[in-house]
Parts: C-alpha cells; sequence; structure tokens
C-alpha cells in the first residue's frame, strides 16, 4: 500500500489579497439604449425575463431610453451571464460588469 499524499499547502503570501476582496463584489447587468428595438418591447423583456412589475419594467425602460442604460440586475457572476445571455436572445444590447 503506497502510502497517503501530503495535503496541498498553499502560501498566503502569494494570494492577491485583491482579488479576495473583489471576488465578494456583485457583478450587474446593464441594458443599453439601441435605435432598434420599441420602448414597450423592452419594458415587455423586461416583466418576461425577470418577472417585474410593469411600473418597474417602465421605469427600467425609461432609464434605458433616456439615460442610455440602465442597472436590470445583479449577483453572482454566473447569474449575470446567464441574463445578458438571455437578454441578447431577445435583441437587446446587454453587458455586465463589477458592481462599483
Amino acid at each position: 500500500m503506497s502510502p497517503a499524499p501530503s495535503p496541498l499547502e498553499v502560501d498566503e503570501t502569494d494570494l492577491d489579497h485583491d482579488e479576495e476582496v473583489g471576488a465578494d463584489r456583485p457583478w450587474i447587468v446593464l441594458v443599453w439604449n439601441d435605435p432598434i428595438n420599441l420602448m414597450s418591447y423592452v419594458s415587455h423583456v423586461f416583466q418576461k425575463l425577470f418577472g417585474y412589475s410593469k411600473a418597474k419594467a417602465d421605469r427600467l425602460m425609461l432609464d434605458v431610453h433616456e439615460k442610455g442604460r440602465a442597472v436590470v440586475s445583479n449577483g453572482a457572476r454566473e447569474n449575470a451571464e446567464m441574463d445578458v445571455f438571455r437578454l441578447h436572445e431577445h435583441g437587446l444590447w446587454a453587458t455586465m460588469q463589477r458592481d462599483d
């Protein structure tokens, strides 16, 4: 029988402290204004994908239209990636970034 391998030792001084702290910061999903989609369609997509009330979806849609963008969701990276993918499937211009 061979001896059991020794546990891996990690020198914590090698870890980047900023990456550890940054890993806790959530991601945000932004929807950007575009000249193609109707405002009513954008509001409809927000209601459909995120379950927002008509009032909240309309408020976010107006932010997209008037301010050029709106934060429509936030959370873990995997969830943000999925939200961006689903928004793209509906023809909306969406990106994700770390929350400040």
